[in-house]
């Protein structure tokens, strides 16, 4: 397994983050795909000199964010909003990164045949570009039992529609972290390093700093590790008062656990 870190969770434009990761000793970065690093944005000198930039630092991106202001499976501008994530998987596949990470909604109910419709048209359309141009949709789970994500997902004709696996989310919904993963092993394309602790019945979970939350990481690690994964551990952090600081104890924290791949 193979650390990183989410480069907006350091607080750090791109610039200052690359060598801010590599300095934290890990080998790889996500990002949002958005603003400067929106596809249509990044023209081939920008694109030129990004990968120069990560080739300085020796850094390697782990996966592509694309933060959706609407979901996958809603009507309003659904049509712009896929072709905004087929770019960026295509923009992956360029950066040699190949998995893009989008929200993932609630699975629909019996009761919601529009959105039903509306998110399989989505994800079949996704999940056939990205089985074209070599890219993995990593969708964002947490709603859903982990059984009913791999069932569902089991029904697309396509190979690239996989999940990203973020214990908070997962413990943050009523599912534990760990016994969420064999499940999905096989599904698993990238994974979030990001820790929560029950706070109470009406407040939920809180995030809190990696180690210091109910994610048992031993025993999440060493799962990971038995169903095989190869991939990132991508340190997220969505909250926090120094995020140097809370970066350097999370790279130490798995260092200690993770034999590197």
């Amino acid at each position: 397994m193979k650390i990183g870190v989410v480069l907006e969770s350091m607080g750090l434009p791109l610039r200052q983050g690359l060598p801010q990761a590599a300095k934290l000793g890990v080998g790889g970065v996500q990002f949002n795909a958005i603003g400067d690093f929106a596809p249509e944005r990044l023209a081939d000198t920008a694109r030129r000199e990004l990968k120069n930039l990560l080739k300085t630092f020796d850094q390697q991106i782990t996966a592509l964010n694309c933060p959706l202001r609407h979901a996958l499976d809603e009507t309003l501008n659904q049509q712009p909003r896929i072709e905004y994530v087929r770019n960026v998987m295509t923009l992956a596949f360029e950066f040699g990164a190949r998995i893009v990470i989008a929200p993932f909604p609630k699975l629909p109910g019996e009761n919601e045949p529009e959105r039903a419709r509306l998110l399989r048209e989505a994800l079949t359309d996704l999940g056939r570009h990205g089985d074209r141009v070599g890219s993995v949709l990593a969708l964002e789970i947490g709603f859903d039992p982990p059984e009913a994500v791999r069932d569902y997902l089991a029904t697309f004709d396509v190979g690239s529609l996989k999940v990203n696996y973020d214990p908070a989310n997962m413990l943050a919904n009523g599912f534990d972290p760990v016994k969420g993963i064999v499940p999905l092993h096989r599904l698993i394309a990238h994974t979030h390093a990001r820790d929560a602790r029950k706070v109470s019945v009406s407040r939920g979970v809180q995030e809190v700093a990696l180690g210091a939350g109910d994610v048992d990481w031993l025993s999440y690690v060493a799962t990971m590790a038995s169903v095989e994964y190869r991939g990132w551990l991508t340190i997220e952090r969505e909250r926090t008062d120094d995020a140097i600081k809370e970066m350097e104890r999370a790279v130490g924290f798995l260092k200690r656990m993770v034999v590197p791949g």
